[in-house]
């Protein structure tokens, strides 16, 4: 069993330095950086039990998501993981399922449980609960957080209106009039409006007709919202999906219908999940800053674990940004 004084020894430190290191203290990036490296090398597992009984931390930190099957959520739980990690805490996952009873009994499950800290992504199942996290006795803080945010605990997120927005700014820009909207609504009703405002600074209207509810939040959902889409304007020459799980089953309508992406049919969509930039054709998608988000929430946390003190009560929203790929191009000429 390697101990810490062989931890010290191969990253040629006192052998409190490797103490402070495990046990979350501040020491110098460059130490910090030798100590981890002697730890992976050497395999050493230091005692976490013993670690929270003489320091009063787990260095553990929950992450609350709605669903892990999510591939947005997934990123978001390995960004977070990787900040952990780097800052020397471990990571305790659980999901809400977007359902208030459920978040309600974890959250006193996690009560009776000892974490450092709570980071909470999505608000779905999450607002009833706001009373019960503002009087955790564990720093508390939100991201990924689309509604209309509480004053009462920090949160990290994007502007989600305006992300909408910049969707409906680049189909303008591009030439389109005639669009549909398939969406998670109404979780992703801020998302829709954006886009709205895109279209009508240019005097048009993306009326309730043009906007499709997704009965799931997969890409099934996105292909059934994307045919009925489809039949229901054959002119039709541009999809915004919210999720980019409902863009690529709307990508296969398209495909399904006899038509092709872009040069009949342009899909956009929202997250830049990892798979998008790898399927046919590579999807064009407003960008959420996840690893930013992360890193700012997990270190905005941990910064009131080491002092001891409430986390800084503050909005923070992220700048969303597109990228632009193979799924999308002018309409093609008529007449």
């Amino acid at each position: 069993m390697v101990t810490m004084a062989e931890v010290a020894a191969r990253a040629g430190v006192a052998k409190q330095t490797v103490s402070n290191v495990v046990s979350g203290k501040k020491v110098r990036p460059e130490t910090l950086a030798k100590v981890n490296t002697a730890i992976e090398e050497l395999g050493y597992k230091p005692n976490l039990v013993a670690r929270s009984l003489r320091t009063g931390s787990t260095s553990t930190v929950g992450l609350f998501v709605p669903r892990v099957a999510n591939p947005f959520y997934s990123e978001v739980v390995e960004e977070v993981e990787n900040v952990l990690v780097g800052h020397g805490y471990n990571l305790l996952l659980a999901t809400t399922r977007d359902d208030p009873d459920y978040t309600r009994a974890h959250l006193e499950n996690l009560a009776a449980r000892s974490v450092d800290a709570l980071l909470v992504a999505g608000d779905n199942g999450v607002e009833q609960q706001l009373p019960m996290l503002v009087e955790a006795a564990f720093p508390v803080a939100l991201c990924a957080w689309e509604g209309d945010p509480p004053t009462t605990l920090p949160v990290v997120s994007i502007d989600y209106e305006h992300a909408g927005f910049l969707a409906g700014r680049y189909l303008r820009d591009l030439g389109h009039r005639n669009v549909a909207v398939i969406a998670d609504l109404p979780a992703h009703s801020p998302r829709v409006r954006g886009l709205r405002r895109a279209f009508a600074e240019d005097g048009l209207t993306i009326d309730d007709r043009q906007v499709f509810a997704c009965t799931r939040d997969d890409a099934a959902g996105g292909f059934a919202a994307g045919s009925t889409a489809l039949e229901a304007d054959p002119e039709l020459t541009a999809i915004f999906a919210t999720h980019d799980v409902l863009a690529v089953g709307a990508i296969e309508a398209v495909v399904r219908s006899g038509r092709r992406v872009p040069d009949d049919v342009s899909i956009v969509g929202f997250d830049d999940i990892s798979q998008v930039g790898q399927i046919q054709p590579a999807l064009t998608t407003v960008t959420f800053p996840k690893r930013e988000m992360a890193q700012q929430a997990v270190e905005l946390l941990l910064r009131a674990v080491d002092s001891g003190r409430p986390p800084t009560n503050a909005l923070t929203l992220l700048r969303p940004t597109l990228t632009v790929r193979d799924s999308s191009a002018a309409p093609r000429a008529t007449g």
